[in-house]
């Protein structure tokens, strides 16, 4: 039995994420809990004809505690969007909270459980799970993962346009964290290998950075990137499940992960990017999540003003993520 929940499951990134763990071979059972219309969610994805058996909870009669007990996987996109005029910092007042109650009920219900968090703002949120599952004993850092895997689609997207070739095929590394300044694109390392101009590396390395904002904006204030959102989470977790249920070796993704979750190389990799805790790295999965963290190999000029550029913003976020616990015991 491989048991996914999905927190949050009935909001805009929450039911087409939903619908594609709905497909995945490896789910059996798919538990959705939202504050609403999570019922209804899974009635409608129950009709799909997959073997995952769906099921869904509401706050009441412990709602939370029913999604997540015996859960391998847990997927967090609860939580606000961000809206035209508002700042990361209304965002993060509005979703620390949601992300901070769930992460209790994980701490609580599914403490073995392999955690992706894709509320925003990441870069805060990540530790604020972190930091919850410390003061209740069961943190696990190799099991912890933030989801950037938007940027990485969104480089693979934008680089093919100029290349004219299938964006399935490019892999562009994206390193940092997952909000505008911290994004950092290392289009020197393009796969396969692409000639880009000094001015066309730039645009590129503002678009990846600033892709949402231009859904928003196309979207009139409606919505945020939610549908790639859900592909994004839906790419992550099927990259989990193959490594922690099928025993795949090799799988490579991006995640904004707690650097002591490798042990061997967590002093090189801290010193890289001046000694922030968190970061997000091509990470390596296992059967136990993470299996290693590698490194900035060689980067560009360009890309190492991007990086200095990160690390404050970076280092102020991990700060926020942190207090914010600290302040409410």
């Amino acid at each position: 039995m491989v048991k996914v929940a999905v927190l949050g499951a009935s909001g805009g990134i929450g039911q087409p994420l939903s619908l594609l763990l709905k497909l995945n071979e490896c789910v059996t059972e798919l538990s959705l809990y939202d504050i609403v219309n999570s019922p209804g969610v899974a009635a409608d994805l129950g009709h799909i004809n997959t073997p995952a058996r769906v099921t869904g909870y509401l706050p009441a009669d412990e709602g939370l505690k029913h999604a997540l007990t015996k859960a391998h996987l847990v997927v967090i996109p609860a939580g606000v969007p961000r809206k035209p005029g508002m700042t990361r910092d209304d965002l993060f007042k509005i979703n620390a909270g949601i992300v901070r109650d769930l992460a209790t009920g994980i701490a609580q219900h599914a403490p073995n459980a392999y955690v992706l968090i894709i509320s925003n703002p990441v870069n805060s949120t990540v530790p604020i799970v972190v930091e919850v599952l410390k003061k209740h004993g069961v943190f696990d850092p190799k099991k912890i993962f933030g989801v950037t895997t938007l940027d990485v689609i969104r480089a693979s997207t934008f680089s093919s346009e100029i290349s004219c070739k299938d964006p399935r095929d490019i892999r562009v590394p994206v390193v940092g964290g997952h909000s505008g300044p911290t994004i950092v694109p290392l289009l020197s390392q393009i796969s396969p290998p692409q000639s880009f101009t000094q001015e066309q590396i730039e645009k590129l390395t503002h678009r990846i950075q600033y892709g949402g904002d231009e859904v928003v904006k196309a979207k009139d204030g409606a919505g945020s990137a939610t549908l790639s959102m859900a592909q994004a989470g839906a790419r992550f977790a099927s990259s989990i499940l193959d490594a922690t249920v099928k025993g795949k070796a090799g799988i490579i993704e991006p995640s904004y992960v707690y650097l002591e979750a490798d042990n061997e190389h967590c002093a090189n990799l801290k010193k890289a990017v001046e000694g922030l805790e968190y970061f997000s790295y091509n990470v390596e999965l296992g059967p136990g999540g993470i299996h290693k963290i590698h490194g900035l190999g060689e980067i560009s000029e360009h890309e190492k003003k991007l990086l200095a550029a990160a690390i404050p913003e970076l280092k102020l976020s991990i700060e926020k993520g942190i207090s914010f616990i600290n302040s409410k015991l």
